[in-house]
């Protein structure tokens, strides 16, 4: 069984007993916050594993709630909200948001969510160490670091999970469509600008970095990891 601990936030109690419902039958310990305030502190004091954020919440909003905890966490944060808006979405994920659900969901997708993102996060066996190595750059998916020059550097799950992706298969073109397809996976529905999104964001990571490397755009077409010998 699970063991994992989840901060539900949402303002409406019935979402937060529903879902504590589903996720406690799963094993999960549940924690809950129903205002902005009291999700930050709960955060501080509880440290989960996972974060169900709604974005419509009194006193901070879920925006200003996903900005607090980026601060200083990189644990994943699921948007839960009923605005499905693509700008809505891109900005989540500027934020740092993992994934979105949009209201009204089925808490069987949401629990499918949450155990993908957590087994994509949970440390694995020595033998499955997952690692690339670049001229100052090296990317670890086993442990979700990103090292430059030697210093870690604080990256969402999200942004892990792409870097890896494309420095796994250096100088290969992959179009946003593949990449929402690879590495999103099957269950995400969205949109390929969420792509450009946490590439931008990888940049400013990234650029400038090494001479030997760079993350690159293909015109008209999409994106690869460059190498120069």
């Amino acid at each position: 069984m699970a063991a994992e601990k989840i901060l539900v936030v949402d303002d409406d109690t019935n979402i937060c007993e529903l879902l504590r419902l589903y996720l406690e039958k799963d094993g999960y310990s549940v924690v809950i916050a129903n205002d902005g305030n009291t999700a930050v502190k709960k955060f501080e004091e509880e440290n989960p594993d996972l974060m169900i954020l709604d974005i419509m919440l009194p006193g901070l909003d879920g925006w200003q709630v996903c900005r607090e905890v980026r601060k200083s966490s990189d644990k994943p944060i699921i948007m839960l909200t009923a605005k499905g808006e693509t700008f809505d979405k891109v900005l989540g994920f500027e934020l740092g948001a993992d994934d979105y659900v949009v209201k009204p969901f089925d808490a069987k997708e949401i629990l499918a969510r949450i155990r993908a993102v957590l087994r994509r996060t949970a440390p694995a066996a020595q033998s499955e160490i997952k690692e690339v190595r670049y001229d100052k750059l090296v990317i670890n998916l086993t442990n979700y670091e990103l090292m430059v020059n030697g210093e870690k550097i604080d990256t969402p799950p999200k942004e892990m999970e792409l870097i890896y992706h494309l420095a796994s298969n250096p100088n290969r073109v992959f179009t946003r469509d593949q990449l929402l397809d690879e590495v999103w996976g099957f269950d995400y529905y969205g949109d390929s600008r969420t792509v450009d999104v946490h590439v931008k964001r990888l940049r400013e990571k990234l650029e400038g970095v090494s001479d030997k490397w760079e993350l690159k755009t293909v015109w008209s077409v999409g994106y690869k990891f460059a190498t120069k010998d």
